[in-house]
């Protein structure tokens, strides 16, 4: 799976999610609710880009 990455620089990998905010591990980036945040500085989806 791709791994995207925010301007701040914490990348989000699909095999971990982000189970502190909500997001299981084995979650593909289209599935992450639209919702979802950085959980380091706060931006929306829209800020990371596909690595």
């Amino acid at each position: 799976m791709k791994k995207y990455e925010c301007p701040c620089g914490y990348v989000y990998d699909p095999e971990a999610g982000d189970p502190d905010n909500g997001v299981a591990p084995g979650t593909a980036w289209e599935d992450v609710p639209e919702d979802w945040v950085c959980p380091v500085c706060g931006l929306d989806k829209d800020a990371f880009t596909e690595i």
